[in-house]
């Protein structure tokens, strides 16, 4: 039985923590067995805050792929490709952007969040808040029936099946309606207790070294009222106990005992811990260091994917144009 198409993608805008790794790269090797996955680096999606500067969007680009591949993205299994080489996607964007009320984008709750959260940048653009209609035409495109997503991208999803629900309404039936699958993302917080982000500066990478995992790991933040080793701790607040959860799970009810029962110092603590990261991460790290060995391995896979992706998304426009009376 032929798998059903799934798309998804991550801006390249930097390197990858664990917090991206936990919460969707993990569940994106999983579903490469699965699922027939296109997975996108979405250059143009980061154009939309990033526009002034592109000086790194090349470097980025190659990292993101390293990251996905060290992590366990294989190119036999599922196509990893860049949403630039693959005109298609403008061009289902464009047609979107005819039929898409305004109020539709401007109601959209990403849009106003990140509007807060930037002042600093110039967003006042077509391309942020036209960004929907792009995600909406990079699922639609391969008619993707299912979209892994997090809870704080069900805003995005609705809009897609608006979108196609308006397409299909004005055109005929072209598209297939997509349903969220939602994704059970271990959340990991950064070494300072915040939420784990590259503006705070408080991530653990995905390509650092062992012993940068190692450093970071002893410099976290732990319970602030605990001062000596015999303190009972108070695990919820520490963010020490936070990766416990993620990296040690068989023996989270031990750690949680000793902690509160005052058995066991910080420092300890972090040492096991680090010990933990070491054998999980170690493994994505040592292939990272073999994909670098291979000039000219990224180019490769993603110009197969990129193939791959044409041959989805050509058929897919044809429909589309066929649908619209513009395919002279």
């Amino acid at each position: 039985m032929e798998k059903q198409p799934i798309f998804s993608g991550m801006r390249p805008t930097g390197a990858l923590h664990l917090g991206n790794y936990f919460g969707a790269l993990e569940n994106w090797v999983k579903l490469q067995d699965e699922y027939n996955c296109f997975f996108g680096v979405v250059d143009w999606h980061a154009l939309t805050t990033g526009y002034e500067d592109t000086s790194n969007l090349k470097e980025y680009i190659n990292d993101l792929v390293v990251d996905w591949l060290s992590a366990g993205l294989d190119p036999e299994k599922c196509s990893i490709m860049l949403q630039s080489a693959v005109k298609e996607h403008a061009e289902l964007h464009l047609l979107f952007s005819m039929i898409t009320p305004l109020s539709w984008l401007f109601r959209c709750p990403t849009y106003k969040d990140q509007l807060a959260q930037l002042k600093e940048k110039n967003l006042t653009t077509y391309g942020f808040l036209g960004y929907p209609c792009l995600m909406s035409a990079d699922i639609l495109l391969y008619k993707a029936p299912v979209v892994p997503v997090g809870e704080d991208q069900l805003p995005h999803i609705e809009l897609a099946r608006e979108m196609a629900r308006r397409f299909n309404y004005l055109y005929g039936e072209v598209f297939p309606e997509p349903v969220p699958r939602l994704t059970k993302a271990k959340v990991l917080p950064g070494t300072d207790g915040r939420k784990m982000s590259k503006s705070y500066g408080n991530t653990i990478a995905l390509s650092d070294e062992p012993e940068t995992v190692r450093k970071k790991v002893m410099s976290m933040i732990t319970d602030p009222a605990r001062i000596r080793k015999d303190d009972p701790g108070h695990p919820e607040v520490c963010a020490v106990y936070a990766f416990h959860k993620v990296f040690n799970e068989t023996e989270i009810s031990e750690i949680e005992n000793q902690c509160t029962g005052g058995k066991i110092g910080c420092v300890q603590c972090k040492k096991n811990l680090a010990v933990k990261m070491a054998e999980q991460l170690s493994p994505i790290y040592e292939k990272r260091l073999e994909i670098l060995k291979r000039p000219g391995y990224v180019r490769e896979v993603l110009e197969q994917g990129n193939r791959n992706a044409r041959k989805a998304a050509e058929k897919t426009m044809a429909d589309v144009r066929k649908a619209m009376n513009i395919d002279w």
